[in-house]
Order: C-alpha cells, then structure tokens, then sequence
C-alpha cells in the first residue's frame, strides 16, 4: 500500500531567501522532499511524521522580514519519476557536460551523468550546482581525494569521479538524497565514491583535497571550522548555496582558518566561490 502524504502549498514574498530558509526549517521537523515553483515551494512530509503542530517551530513564518501563506492537503504518494519525467528536461554544462535522466537521448558530450532525479535537490538546473559543475570542470581532480558536501542527487561527487578523483565521500541529511545518491552513482557505474546520511559530526579526523559544500548560508557558517580542518594543505574548498550579497560574510568566516578566494562564478545572483588553503 503506497504511503500517505501530507502536502504543503507554501506563497512565499519575497521568494529569497526566505524559500531557501523555509525549506532547510522544514527539513529540520522532517519533511522529506520540495518542489520549488515560481511562487515558493510545494513540500512533502509523510502522514505517520505528520501532527498539527509541525510548524510551530518554523521560525520563518513568523518573521516580520517576509510574507508567507499555505494551504495543505493529503496525497497518496505519487510516481515520482513520472512526474520528473514530465518537467525535467537535460541540462548541458559549457558544451563539456551533460545532465540528464534515462529516458533522455545522450548528445554525446566529454561527459555524460545519467540521473534518476525523484524529489532530490541538485538536478543541475539550479545555479548553484551548474556553477560548481563549472568549478569542476577547470579542476585537475587527478588522484584527489574529494568530499561532496549536502550532495543531494550526487552529480558533483559522480562528475569528480568521471574527472579522475580515486577517493569520494558524498554526504547529505536528507534521506532522499541519500537514497537517490546511491542510486545514481551505481547508475553511473562509479567505483570509488561512499555515500552517507548525515551532517558535518561524519566528518571528525577526515581529510581531503577538495571539499564541496553546496549548502545554506547559516549552515556553511556553522560547520566552516569543520570543514577547513579537513581540508589538506594546498586544498581546494567550494562553496555555493547563498547570493552574492553574502559573500562578505562567508569571506569574512572563510578567512579566519586562512584561506585565501582565488575566484567566483556569478550566476542569477547565486555565487559559487573558490578557495585555496
């Protein structure tokens, strides 16, 4: 019998950042997947984690900064992948990179990452992970050791091992993304890359010598400490999920363990930097 969910409509105004601090709340009090549309989000919690006060916690809905009105209703659960197939469309990188789903015909780039996308963040339509695809792509991942931080499909992590990377961890909260990440490295036939479900507590004595974090502001500024600590001298560290307007304060955070922004990509107002230790 398919699973019951509980779906929320929220109307968000203005859309950023408050849509991109709503949906981290809610993944916090257990909804497990969001549909981002032009006027906030539509998200999906199942019934048996569902009670009438879920959102009292939700800080953003009562912040006076923002507008934000909801509607709810219950759902069976749905085929997701039908309905992906019917809205995702493949995505191409700088004429080097493909996204796309199964039922998409390969344009035989120098890459191609086959992903089952579901409900998971990072299709590679938003910014912030075309842009860290970008990074990528101008990155010498030979024989690195590489952490894909928040990794939800695990394009980043799979597009490093496509670029030689022999040591991949790929780590996100979400169970979905954990699930789907799984999935779509064992499509796209990858050897070296581990996934986890967790945070930033799977990280104490790890080190790498590249470390992607494509997370929320508040949170790359929570877990900064950690992440320079596991970064090898002469590291590469990105870092994307925020606007450009907040680069001062992520500089400013960064440049407390020492390292140094070589370069940033600008794309819509979402930024993706590049740090070297």
């Amino acid at each position: 019998m398919d699973n019951i969910y509980i779906e929320y409509n929220f109307t968000v105004s203005p859309k950023e950042p408050a849509t991109e601090i709503l949906i981290a709340e809610l993944g916090n009090v257990g909804f497990e997947s969001f549909v981002e549309n032009e006027n906030g989000v539509t998200a999906y919690i199942q019934k048996s984690e569902w009670n009438l006060e879920i959102l009292e916690s939700i800080f953003v809905l009562n912040s006076d900064e923002f507008s934000i009105e909801y509607s709810k209703n219950e759902v069976e659960q749905t085929n997701w992948n039908a309905e992906w197939e019917k809205n995702f469309t493949p995505i191409q990188v700088d004429d080097l990179v493909s996204i796309r789903a199964p039922f998409h015909e390969n344009p035989n780039l120098k890459y191609d990452i086959v992903i089952e996308p579901k409900m998971s963040f990072g299709t590679g339509h938003h910014e912030t992970t075309h842009m860290m695809v970008q990074h990528l792509i101008n990155l010498d991942l030979e024989g690195k050791s590489v952490l894909d931080m928040g990794c939800g499909t695990g394009i980043l992590a799979i597009f490093a091992e496509m670029k030689g990377a022999s040591k991949l961890e790929a780590i996100d909260i979400d169970n979905w993304c954990y699930e789907n990440s799984l999935e779509n490295v064992a499509r796209n036939n990858c050897k070296n890359i581990a996934v986890f479900e967790g945070d930033s507590s799977l990280l104490i004595n790890k080190k790498f010598d590249v470390i992607i974090a494509n997370i929320n502001r508040n949170i790359l500024l929570m877990d900064m400490k950690i992440y320079t600590e596991c970064l090898n001298e002469n590291g590469v560290l990105l870092l994307s999920g925020f606007y450009e307007d907040d680069i001062p304060v992520i500089d400013a955070e960064v440049s407390k363990y020492n390292l140094k922004l070589e370069t940033f990509i600008k794309r819509n107002d979402w930024v993706a930097l590049k740090y070297n230790k």
